[in-house]
């Protein structure tokens, strides 16, 4: 739905052409998710069928143009306002191999965690550097102000990510260890000692000891 919807973004700004599109799509992104001309031409079909784009001739060079309906504009506000639907969330390979690796034969899990660790990490600095270009871009006033920002934006929600996958890489191993312990020493671990009946009815004032009330009487 990300690519409908982002090649109907690109086509409210003027009619373009398949692989037009394409390059547009990577440069806003940054290439995060390449597409190829195939990907465009079957979506551009699925658009026409619905009639939210329609052909608009042709360019010079003979490549068919594409252009947004009015129904296609509404679609595209409706998208902009509709939150993101994170009811049916999708496949996500690293959560599926841990989920596999737990009790798998012959695998180390916390081995698994920590080479997925490293490289996590290693994006994260990657995404950061790459951070760095793109403000100095923006900030700089270049001509494609517009998409840096975009690349901007990207870049950050990346570096976001993969830092919540590490704190998530973390959990993980720090819940195995946990799970491996013996059971009696992960309820000790779990629960706080516990004062005892005497101890929580005790009144808090001080009083005297029992010898001392015994010398009175």
């Amino acid at each position: 739905m990300s690519i409908r919807h982002g090649l109907l973004a690109l086509l409210e700004r003027g009619p373009r052409y398949g692989s037009q599109l394409r390059t547009e799509f990577e440069s806003r992104t940054g290439s995060t998710w390449p597409l190829n001309v195939g990907q465009v031409y079957t979506t551009l079909a699925r658009l026409e069928r619905d009639g939210l784009v329609a052909p608009d001739g042709e360019d010079a060079a003979g490549h068919t143009l594409y252009a947004i309906t009015d129904t296609g504009r509404a679609e595209l506000r409706q998208w902009y306002e509709r939150p993101v639907d994170r009811a049916n969330p999708p496949r996500d390979e690293l959560s599926i191999k841990l989920a596999m690796a737990v009790g798998a034969p012959g695998v180390d899990i916390r081995a698994v965690i920590q080479s997925q660790r490293h490289a996590t990490i290693k994006a994260m600095q990657d995404y950061t550097r790459l951070k760095a270009t793109a403000l100095a871009a923006v900030e700089s006033g270049q001509s494609r102000e517009r998409d840096d920002v975009a690349w901007l934006l990207v870049l950050e929600q990346l570096i976001f990510q993969t830092e919540a996958e590490a704190r998530w890489l973390d959990h993980c191993e720090a819940r195995l260890v946990r799970l491996s312990l013996p059971a009696d020493r992960r309820a000790g671990e779990a629960e706080p000692p516990q004062a005892t009946a005497a101890e929580t009815t005790a009144p808090t004032t001080t009083t005297r000891p029992p010898a001392a009330r015994t010398r009175r009487g």
